[in-house]
C-alpha cells in the first residue's frame, strides 16, 4: 500500500482535491440556491434534489467544459506550433522523439499492444489522447447545455414565461457568455504558464526546466 501511494501520489492528491472542491461547491451552491428560492417565496429543496437541478449541473459542467477544451487545444496545438525556450514545446530546429513513427517500435516487447497490432488500431491509439479530451469536452458541453436549459426553464416558470428547448438555449447570449468567460481564462492561464516557464523556474518540478538551464533551451 505504501508503494502504491508513493507511485500514484500525484493523481490521488489531485482527485482528492477535486472531490473536496466539488463537495464544497455542491454544499455552498445548495445554500445559495435555497436563499434565492426564499427571496422568490418558493419552497426550499433538499440536497439530493439540488444535485439534479439545472443550477448545479450547469455550473459544474460549464467549468469542466472549459478545462477539457483547454487541454485538447493545447495537446493539438503543440503538435505543429512551437515556443522557443518553453519546456513543453517541441524543439523547432531538431528532430523530436514525439514525431518518431510508432511502427519503428513494433518489435519492442515493452511497447503498448496497439503498436504491435498496427493498422487502424494503431492510428486511433496514436491520437487517443486528443480524441479522449475532445470527447470529454463535447460531453461536458452537452451537459452544460442541458443544465442551463433546465435552469432557464425553472426561471421561466417562476416568471410565468414559456419554457425553451436546448436548441433555444444555444441561441441564448447568456449561455455563450458562461462559456466564453471560462474559455478565455483557461487559454490565458496556459499561455501565461508557457511564457513564465521560459525565464522562471521551480526546482524539483518536471513542469519546469532545470534551474541552471538557459532561457533559450526548448523542450525537456
Amino acid at each position: 500500500m505504501r508503494r502504491f501511494l508513493r507511485d500514484n501520489g500525484l493523481s490521488i492528491a489531485l482527485f482528492s482535491l477535486f472531490l473536496i472542491s466539488l463537495a464544497g461547491q455542491a454544499l455552498t451552491g445548495w445554500r445559495a440556491h435555497i436563499e434565492d428560492l426564499r427571496l422568490h417565496e418558493r419552497p426550499a429543496i433538499d440536497f439530493l434534489t439540488y444535485l439534479g437541478s439545472g443550477h448545479f449541473i450547469s455550473a459544474v459542467f460549464e467549468n469542466w467544459e472549459s478545462e477539457f477544451l483547454q487541454m485538447a487545444a493545447y495537446v493539438l496545438l503543440t503538435i505543429f506550433l512551437f515556443q522557443k525556450g518553453a519546456s513543453e514545446s517541441k524543439k523547432p530546429d531538431e528532430a523530436n522523439a514525439e514525431d518518431e513513427p510508432p511502427s519503428a517500435h513494433r518489435n519492442d516487447p515493452d511497447a503498448p499492444w496497439p503498436v504491435h497490432r498496427g493498422g487502424l488500431l494503431l492510428k486511433l491509439y496514436s491520437h487517443s489522447l486528443s480524441l479522449a479530451l475532445v470527447g470529454l469536452f463535447l460531453v461536458s458541453f452537452w451537459l452544460h447545455l442541458a443544465g442551463s436549459t433546465r435552469r432557464m426553464n425553472q426561471e421561466a416558470l417562476e416568471h410565468h414565461r414559456p419554457p425553451q428547448t436546448m436548441t433555444g438555449t444555444l441561441g441564448n447570449p447568456e449561455f455563450w457568455y458562461e462559456s466564453f468567460q471560462n474559455w478565455q481564462s483557461e487559454f490565458l492561464s496556459i499561455g501565461v504558464l508557457l511564457l513564465l516557464g521560459i525565464a522562471l523556474r521551480e526546482k524539483g518540478s518536471p513542469e519546469s526546466k532545470p534551474v541552471a538551464a538557459p532561457h533559450t533551451m526548448t523542450g525537456h
